[in-house]
């Protein structure tokens, strides 16, 4: 029995690392499963695009904080239409859509903006968490809103994203020119006439919008992943007005749409794989960055 029990514990810690490994990475019939959640490929190489051209304004207007501020209502307007058995997509544009408005219109300025956040995050989870314990279906369900769910997206869903996400590329680049001097001195634009405060409502508007249909990839907690990160490694490696959104536009799209193709072989939720190859990129343009910073000194 004790030769038994001695073949046994290594065989089972085998086992055991077998399992987690096979748990992250495992591609067994990958040709199938691709075939299974090309909407989900589909969404993400939008959602990459979007959002890391509308990052570049996130980062250049200190609005990171907002972003996750935006997320937990939008999460908290997607679980109320979950627990109502309404389109899930839509309650979470109107919970994005309202947190965005509220902080555009009561934080103009940065100190207003972070306490309207600060107490809109803690509600809107709040809320969130009581319409998902109140949920009777799926425990996936409820636990997809929060972390991401590769086979969430269905066609009406892939339908609103690509509807929401062209009307945000259409505003964006309708308000351009006026955004980037805004997001650069919002005083001096002032002073030239660019109307501050209505550009600054357009822009959470938008961002509320594309948070939204985020959060039906990536999760709510998550959402940072694709419409701060990518624009954060981007600013690390250049400072062009052309380079940096190219830069975001790349790093957003390999995040999205890699961490698809890696969590198709594993059975886990696709947020971990989408923010691993996120900040893997951003440490990288962040080394790269303090290399070039360096370099005149050597000389």
């Amino acid at each position: 029995m004790s030769a038994l029990g001695t073949l046994a514990a290594p065989l089972s810690a085998a086992s055991d690392d077998d399992g987690i490994w096979s748990k992250l990475f495992n591609f067994t019939d990958y040709g199938e499963l691709l075939g299974l959640v090309h909407n989900s490929i589909i969404a993400a190489a939008i959602l990459g695009i979007v959002g890391g051209l509308i990052g570049v304004f996130v980062m250049q207007r200190d609005m990171a904080f907002a972003v996750h501020g935006i997320s937990e209502l939008s999460f908290a307007g997607a679980s109320a239409a979950l627990l109502f058995g309404v389109n899930v997509v839509a309650g979470s544009v109107v919970g994005a859509l309202i947190s965005a408005v509220m902080i555009g219109v009561m934080g103009a300025k940065a100190r207003d903006r972070n306490s309207i956040i600060g107490v809109l995050m803690p509600f809107g989870l709040g809320l969130g968490i009581l319409f998902l314990a109140l949920y009777p279906g799926r425990s996936a369900n409820k636990f997809g809103l929060l972390t991401g769910q590769i086979i969430s997206v269905d066609d009406p869903q892939l339908g609103w994203l690509i509807g929401i996400s062209v009307v945000v590329l259409a505003a964006l680049l309708f308000m351009w020119r006026p955004l980037s001097f805004d997001s650069l001195d919002a005083d001096v634009a002032a002073a030239r006439g660019v109307p501050s405060r209505l550009i600054s409502l357009g822009f959470m508007i938008v961002l509320g919008l594309i948070v939204a249909v985020s959060v039906q990839i990536i999760g709510a907690l998550l959402v940072l992943a694709l419409l701060v990160t990518p624009a954060a490694a981007a600013l690390r490696v250049s400072s062009s007005p052309l380079m940096v959104p190219l830069l975001a536009v790349l790093f957003g799209f390999v995040s999205a749409v890699g961490g698809i193709m890696l969590a198709i072989g594993g059975s886990l939720p696709i947020s971990p794989y989408i923010t691993t190859i996120s900040f893997v990129i951003y440490i990288v343009c962040r080394l790269i960055g303090l290399r070039a910073k360096a370099r005149p000194a050597v000389r």
